[in-house]
């Protein structure tokens, strides 16, 4: 019996004696002698009894708010990185304190490099690819051709650097909005991981528009801060689960969208599509021409220009006063719809447009000199150090992806 319940029975006492007379006095001995057991039988008493049995069970079996937390907390863990410094596919969860309120030491983890594939057929081998975009400006179409991708997306992690301009601030903010749109949408939609980055650096110059990007003037001090972009980009993001890293300009807003497949199926360290720019033409009908001038052969012209210049000079390609005889890429392309997509060269210069490159090449410490090196810099300074160290570099003439055209 519960003390709810011999409460009640001794206030009912209680009320039943506490207005003694004589004429009662028989009726109250007989009351009282009568047994326990029949008085435990009381309606009142039984239904009140169940009702805190019933309480007590309940109580005693529902799951409290405090078990609801851990278990929300430990799926969070679950599917969170192994320590602080892995990379960026989950946010870092501290475990809590524990050792007398001594935080425990991080775990070792160890990482075998030499079990990391890069294939020509990545989706079979679930290869992680990193792309890479330095975003000054945002595109919609950009993000609309990220996403038709057909690489699978759970196996793609995203990286972007934005610099802390006006217009790099508007840029992040609508690369954010697009972002959780993205990753709140459909599954299989969703990347594996998004990061932003903020340039802790001015830019060379305020304008972003074409005309100003591309002149002569501005170009060791633009691709410098690139190189800069590019290499903090690199540094932070790359894992030790990344096969792949594909370098994607901000303003490239349409490629085929088995890109990621067609490129990883020549098996190259280092390969880069043709680069065009759809336009209208004098006629008003819509055309192609030529964007990226960066990806060629050399010439022994070109040798010899750079062997006349100063140390911390540069040679730049696609600038009619200077004439390098370089074979481009850019120059080489069938148009036509019966070429061959397949069809590559080799290349002493890349460009970065859409540039891929296998994670050991940049593992191998190949990044994007800000400064001259061997009178290049940025994406071409890079196929140097990369062919310095052992690399081969390769382009793809008549496989296309678009520029925005201003």
């Amino acid at each position: 019996m519960s003390p709810h319940t011999l409460e009640i029975i001794t206030a009912t006492a209680r009320q039943s004696i506490s207005v003694p007379s004589a004429r009662h006095t028989a009726l109250m001995s007989r009351s009282m002698a009568i047994p326990r057991a029949i008085r435990r039988t009381n309606p009142i008493t039984l239904a009140l009894a169940g009702l805190l049995s019933l309480g007590f069970l309940v109580f005693l079996f529902s799951p409290s708010s405090n078990a609801a937390a851990v278990s929300t907390a430990k799926r969070k863990f679950d599917s969170a990185a192994a320590h602080p410094l892995s990379p960026p596919t989950a946010p870092f969860q501290k475990t809590s304190s524990s050792m007398k309120g001594k935080r425990p030491p991080p775990p070792v983890v160890h990482y075998h490099l030499n079990n990391l594939t890069t294939t020509s057929d990545p989706v079979s081998n679930q290869e992680n690819v990193l792309i890479l975009t330095p975003l000054a400006r945002f595109y919609q179409g950009y993000w609309e051709n990220l996403l038709s991708l057909t690489y699978p997306h759970s196996l793609i992690a995203l990286g972007f650097i934005t610099p802390k301009t006006r217009e790099g601030n508007a840029a992040t903010a609508a690369l954010q909005a697009a972002i959780a749109q993205t990753q709140n949408g459909p599954e299989d939609k969703r990347f594996a991981s998004i990061s932003i980055l903020r340039q802790d650096f001015d830019p060379p110059i305020s304008s972003q528009d074409e005309s100003e990007r591309h002149k002569k003037e501005n170009q060791k001090a633009r691709r410098s801060a690139m190189s800069q972009a590019r290499n903090s980009l690199l540094f932070t993001t790359i894992g030790p689960y990344t096969s792949w890293v594909l370098w994607l300009d901000a303003d490239i807003v349409e490629t085929p969208p088995s890109l990621i497949q067609d490129l990883t199926s020549h098996d190259k360290p280092i390969i880069v599509p043709n680069c065009f720019q759809r336009y209208k033409n004098d006629k008003g009908q819509w055309d192609v021409r030529p964007y990226d001038f960066n990806s060629w052969q050399d010439s022994e012209t070109a040798a010899q220009l750079a062997a006349k210049l100063g140390p911390d000079e540069i040679l730049l390609e696609g600038y009619n006063d200077v004439a390098t005889y370089r074979t481009l890429l850019a120059m080489v392309a069938d148009t036509s719809e019966a070429r061959d997509q397949k069809a590559i060269e080799p290349l002493d210069g890349v460009g970065g447009t859409a540039l891929l490159v296998k994670a050991e090449v940049h593992r191998d410490g190949a990044m994007f000199p800000p400064f001259a090196f061997y009178h290049l810099i940025e994406t071409e300074g890079f196929a140097k150090m990369a062919r310095r160290l052992g690399w081969s570099c390769w382009g793809l003439p008549n496989y296309f992806v678009y520029h925005y055209n201003e």
